[in-house]
């Protein structure tokens, strides 16, 4: 056993849970718990976006991608750019017309409850499956760290972010989410550093090696209508519009990331920390994809076999080669993203279920004291719920696509029924909740039923639920007609 880097890690854990937990004695009302106050920064909501939106999976699934393919998941990342302008455009003035606490009162207003109890109830079952799968990867770092797979140790981390969530609500999560954003990308940069020093001849070497491979492409313009076109997750195309289309529905729709935005004192400084997050971000993803691409040339140079688990790549490398206590921090940073993520979704969820089912089905009006005290509780319950989620989650090949996937068949039938409460003015809700249950089962046919990538389930499941949304309310609008 390492002790050295494992008690740094422990001290990490000890430290983050530490500071989350001082946040407590501010939370004294539900817009404390869920919204931060709305006195938070922009830049660290900016930085708290970038850990919500990246996380376990990004940190050790993104160079397992540039491991064995390219730098074309780069071409995704200008799709969040497009996304962001969308929806700055788009939905940030609607949320900031009154004060609302989840994205699916939005719905209410414009539909009616039904559809907001539909468009949480979706939420909660896609953000329980994502963030299932994401508690699950800690699972690889910690069979590393131990070599086993114990559950007791995946238990401590669940149990630790719990805590501070439970203490110190969306402030801990917010500033937590800056401090453990800055520790895994400093994890990322002294990995770097180190495997940089490994491979003989430096970077004209790993140059030389890249392009002989075809490793440094970031672009992929062809385009053809023929199934093996659609089944290429990272051309531009797909990049671009699918990646547009995956953040237009996890940024404008889920309450995960629209909770960062309505925690912001000013629409203006929502939109500074959406677009300020999109530097990070990219930034982020091209620092994993290169670590990737210089571990492919490491492994070539040897001559060793890498793990056979693309994911354990990365991880597996910082455990058996990093300095001692190098290795242990850079270990509690990619610890540190699961965390970070993890406490997110958990407020996230017990948000949703709160205001968008408890509150408004309430028969008895409560103090608010009352509703904090159940929103922490709610909080726990769905940590148990992640928690068994994560144990059934086997067996997955690559953690960062599984979650994406997983993620992009719900967000289909999601951002269609939002563009349609922003866009539209006749459709009803009846309609709108049969043009959203069209897109799911439509995706859920094209997740299973087809070759299709993972890159086109969200543009596929909007323009089935936007299309048959509108086709209903054509035919409802007749049935009025003729019965009136």
């Amino acid at each position: 056993m390492r002790y050295f880097d494992l008690g740094v890690i422990l001290i990490y854990l000890i430290g983050i849970t530490w500071f989350g937990a001082q946040f407590r004695n501010s939370q004294r009302s539900l817009k404390d718990y869920f919204l931060g106050g709305r006195n938070t920064p922009w830049w660290a909501i900016g930085f708290s976006i970038v850990s919500a939106e990246t996380s376990t999976l990004t940190v050790i699934g993104t160079p397992g991608i540039s491991f064995r393919g390219d730098f074309g998941f780069l071409q995704v990342v200008f799709g969040y750019l497009v996304a962001r302008v969308i929806i700055s455009t788009i939905f940030l003035p609607q949320y900031f017309r009154g004060e609302m606490y989840t994205a699916y009162e939005l719905m209410q207003r414009r539909f009616g409850p039904n559809i907001r109890k539909l468009t949480a109830g979706s939420f909660l079952l896609l953000r329980a499956m994502a963030e299932g799968v994401r508690v699950f990867a800690i699972s690889i770092v910690i069979s590393i760290i131990l070599g086993t797979g114990e559950l007791a140790s995946i238990l401590l981390i669940v149990a630790l972010t719990l805590f501070y969530t439970f203490e110190g609500g969306m402030t801990a999560v917010i500033w937590t989410d800056v401090v453990q954003m800055f520790l895994y990308i400093l994890g990322a940069l002294v990995s770097l550093y180190v495997i940089f020093q490994l491979v003989p001849g430096g970077w004209p070497h790993i140059w030389e090696v890249a392009q002989a491979g075809n490793k440094l492409r970031v672009f992929d313009f062809r385009f053809e209508w023929s199934a093996e076109f659609f089944g290429r997750p990272y051309s531009f195309w797909a990049g671009l519009i699918g990646g547009a289309f995956l953040t237009t529905a996890s940024h404008g729709t889920e309450q995960l990331m629209v909770q960062r935005l309505l925690a912001g004192k000013t629409e203006t400084e929502s939109r500074l920390a959406l677009f300020g997050s999109w530097v990070v971000i990219f930034f982020q993803f091209s620092l994993f994809l290169l670590i990737g691409l210089i571990l492919f040339v490491y492994y070539k140079d040897t001559g060793q076999a890498p793990p056979a688990v693309p994911d354990r790549i990365y991880p597996q490398f910082i455990w058996d080669y990093l300095p001692r206590g190098v290795a242990g921090l850079v270990m509690a940073a990619v610890l540190a993203a699961a965390m970070s993520n993890l406490s997110a979704a958990l407020n996230a969820l017990a948000s949703t279920t709160v205001m968008d089912f408890w509150k408004p089905m309430a028969k008895v009006q409560r103090s608010e004291e009352e509703y904090l005290r159940f929103s922490r509780w709610i909080t726990v319950g769905w940590g148990g719920v992640l928690f068994a989620i994560a144990l059934v989650a086997q067996n997955i090949q690559s953690v960062l696509e599984s979650g994406l996937s997983i993620a992009s068949i719900v967000y289909g039938c999601l951002l269609g029924v939002f563009l349609l409460g922003v866009l539209t003015k006749h459709v009803g809700e009846k309609a709108a909740m049969a043009g959203m249950l069209a897109g799911l089962l439509t995706n859920l046919y094209v997740k299973f039923g087809t070759s299709i990538a993972w890159t086109w389930y969200v543009l596929i499941g909007s323009a089935v639920t936007v299309g048959t949304a509108l086709l209903v309310s054509i035919f409802l609008r007749e049935e009025r007609v003729r019965n009136g």
